[in-house]
């Protein structure tokens, strides 16, 4: 049997840039593979209502939209490609409010661990990818998978994404890391030790956090070459799968600790409530 690669699309233009690299990575592939794609501005993904149903009994959302047939895909893929474009230097909106929803990868998270997933961020303009690079890589690491290469590639017309010979190049190294772990891309320049990232906030005092993993630590210059020390924190998310367990337990815990302070936090909301005047659908205002 073939196996399947699932492109995960989060532009609005059917054929655009997005989906158009998402191919060309699945042609670099050889024989063997099968391509199912996902447009997920086309679908009814509905914002998550923060009701933690999906980290209990059943762990499955309530809302009946396309969410979990997506999810469902994911799982059942053997490797993924997630391209989004840039948007006023970040991706696109339609990744992010899937994201959202992905306390419920915590119950698809032995068919999600590890599975072979890359990141690409589209952008129109040379240098003006923002944070897109971040975004997609963000979305492989937190939907368990082993992220084995990002990129940012360049093309605002549709179908311009297929002209550079080095956009090329890119999608043959991506196709090579999903299909061997050994040929995972590695970012040029410095990177955070525990998961590869090489984005950072510098803070005073020589302190860093890598905004993939949200660890912290410090960083150095040593001969004109920056290295980072990086500590995972009280709550790492993916680093491996026992934190992956670990900060599930720590989320379902939270609803004992509401019920514990329930009548102090509801003692510290009530001033708040009724203030300001909330625009409703259809431009309806009302006292809140």
């Amino acid at each position: 049997m073939g196996k399947t690669l699932l492109g995960i699309s989060a532009s609005p233009r059917k054929n655009g840039n997005s989906e158009l690299f998402i191919k060309d990575i699945l042609k670099r592939m050889g024989e063997g593979w099968e391509l199912r794609m996902v447009r997920l501005p086309e679908l009814d993904i509905r914002p998550c209502k923060a009701c933690y149903h999906c980290l209990f009994d059943q762990m499955r959302c309530p809302q009946e939209d396309d969410f979990l047939a997506t999810l469902t895909l994911l799982a059942e893929a053997d490797a993924y490609v997630v391209a989004a474009p840039v948007y006023l230097l970040s991706a696109n909106g339609s990744l992010k409010g899937f994201l959202d929803r992905g306390l419920q990868f915590y119950g698809f998270v032995d068919r999600l661990w590890a599975k072979p997933g890359v990141g690409v961020a589209i952008a129109g303009i040379d240098g003006m990818e923002g944070s897109g690079k971040r975004d997609v890589e963000s979305f492989v690491k937190l939907s368990m998978g082993d992220l084995r290469g990002s990129a940012v590639v360049y093309g605002a017309l549709p179908g311009e994404v297929l002209l550079s010979e080095a956009n090329g190049e890119i999608a043959e190294r991506l196709a090579r890391a999903l299909l061997d772990p050994a040929m995972r891309l590695k970012p040029e320049g410095p990177v955070c030790p525990l998961c590869g990232g090489d984005t950072f906030r510098f803070l005073p005092e020589g302190r860093a956090k890598c905004m993939l993993c949200s660890g912290s630590g410090h960083w150095k210059d040593e001969n004109g070459s920056l290295e980072f020390q990086i500590d995972p924190g009280d709550h790492p998310l993916f680093l491996d799968r026992g934190s992956v367990d670990r900060h599930l337990e720590w989320l379902r815990g939270m609803k004992g600790r509401f019920l514990e302070r329930r009548q102090e936090l509801k003692a510290v909301v009530k001033p708040y409530l009724g203030m300001g005047t909330l625009l409703e659908g259809q431009n309806k205002m009302s006292k809140k």
